[in-house]
């Protein structure tokens, strides 16, 4: 695989895509500019890969319209497992384009606010306070388990979600993503099973898969994961951990009801299931939003928190909160992987969350983000669109639109109408499925054009 060409790794790919349905036969395979964004591959490597799946028979140009899956094309034999690497290459793909503001393009299926939105932080402003008082211990790495003042501060912000919590049950990370990941790397051994919500947080995914989990997928509901699935897995197998987003799930954007989330930490106890409780939405809801991990106190849950949605995704803070034991051995492979987290970045939050302009900060953000979803609603109701939830406020909206059945379609439609949404395979962990839904960033829904593109 290490002196493989991109060509040939990217010809891999497409091949294993052909095989299991991703591309059907006499599907259109996606242009050379598309791959050239997509993938960030020079048009060489994407012309070469096609001409490698050309020549073993399994595509065929056509003059001007481009490359389709060839008639008749079968499959030649069982094909190898995949290494971990390949069975994440879409989750990287997706990744990619969320990173990629590409000009001249809506971004409805981007994962973050408007920068706009977050403008009024005025970092700048931050950065010359920390600069001003303990300069010389920027020079030295951190604490293992992260600057002590933005510690303290974390768990006041944790006892306004009503979770009582020390400093001390606190570890930093470089955001949610890293926190997942090191939670995967202390409790997941290749061949784990390990329950995932479905539709869920697709970054999750390829860190499941690049350790060689075997992922459960637990239908999610507009009130939550759906409990019979859920039992019947425990009952079946033996999960070690339950990733969910109790409110602000992303991409549904749907919340956790009271009573599913005490029955749901009841089972947890019952079943001695962790639940790792990815909230990093929170900023984005209201204190008194309902949370597992404040229902279990973190006897068997792990709070999850990020100021990358709400702050800035620049910055790269974020926490993970647990029981003391957990947390230190959290702390100790932290340092082993990173050997500490940034002591600037975590000062910079640590200031921010002692200013009373935060607080000023959440309540413009939120207001924002109710009207914005109010909106969002009201237009995919005038198309007609079918929507999975109708949160009073959240960052995404899970729909369906009028005549679409497969969203990776819709997707290729759009995109040269200057529209890039987010197709709903993309968050299921079985991603060769056809889906209808897509993920819809509110903050860009309202768009009078494209409501045009759907109004008779």
């Amino acid at each position: 695989m290490a002196h493989q060409t991109l060509a040939q790794r990217f010809s891999a790919t497409l091949v294993e895509q052909i095989t299991n349905g991703t591309y059907r036969v006499g599907e259109r395979l996606p242009s050379l500019r598309e791959c050239m964004r997509l993938h960030g591959y020079s048009k060489n490597t994407v012309i070469n890969a096609y001409e490698l799946l050309a020549s073993q028979g399994l595509i065929e140009a056509r003059h001007g319209q481009g490359f389709f899956v060839k008639t008749g094309t079968a499959k030649a034999s069982e094909p190898e497992e995949p290494l971990p690497y390949a069975r994440a290459m879409d989750t990287i793909w997706l990744m990619r384009q969320q990173f990629v503001r590409e000009p001249g393009h809506s971004p409805l299926g981007e994962g973050f606010p408007p920068v706009e939105w977050l403008m009024d932080m005025r970092l700048d402003r931050f950065t010359r306070q920390i600069m001003r008082s303990g300069v010389t211990t920027l020079f030295r790495y951190g604490n293992r388990l992260g600057n002590a003042g933005l510690r303290q501060h974390l768990a006041q912000k944790l006892a306004g979600y009503a979770i009582s919590v020390t400093p001390r049950q606190i570890v930093t990370t470089h955001g949610a993503n890293h926190a997942l990941d090191l939670i995967i790397r202390r409790f997941v051994a290749p061949g784990d099973c390990v329950l995932v919500e479905d539709p869920g947080y697709y970054p999750l995914f390829g860190k499941l898969q690049l350790q060689g989990a075997r992922m459960l997928a637990v239908p999610r509901l507009a009130d939550g994961p759906d409990l019979e699935v859920l039992k019947q897995w425990l009952k079946t197998e033996q999960p070690k951990l339950f990733f969910i987003q109790s409110v602000g799930h992303n991409p549904t954007g749907s919340d956790i009801s009271p009573s599913k989330a005490h029955q749901l930490v009841q089972i947890a106890e019952e079943h001695q299931l962790i639940l790792v409780d990815d909230d990093a939405l929170a900023d984005f809801k209201p204190t008194s939003a309902i949370k597992v991990s404040a229902l279990d106190q973190l006897k068997r849950t792990l709070y999850v928190g990020s100021f990358s949605k709400s702050v800035s995704a620049a910055l790269r803070v974020g926490f993970i909160a647990g029981n003391k034991e957990v947390i230190d051995e959290l702390g100790d492979l932290k340092m082993l992987l990173h050997t500490s987290s940034s002591e600037f970045c975590e000062r910079t939050v640590d200031v921010i969350l002692e200013e009373g302009h935060f607080l000023r900060h959440l309540v413009r953000l939120q207001e924002r983000l109710k009207l914005a979803t109010a909106q969002g609603l009201h237009m995919l109701d005038e198309i007609g669109a079918e929507v999975f939830s109708r949160p009073e406020q959240s960052l995404y909206l899970w729909a369906r639109f009028p005549q679409v059945d497969d969203a990776r379609e819709l997707t290729r439609r759009l995109l040269p109408k200057g529209f890039m949404i987010a197709p709903g395979h993309i968050f299921s962990p079985v991603q060769t499925q056809v889906n209808p839904w897509t993920r819809l960033n509110v903050a860009y829904l309202n768009d009078p054009q494209l409501k045009a593109l759907f109004t008779p």
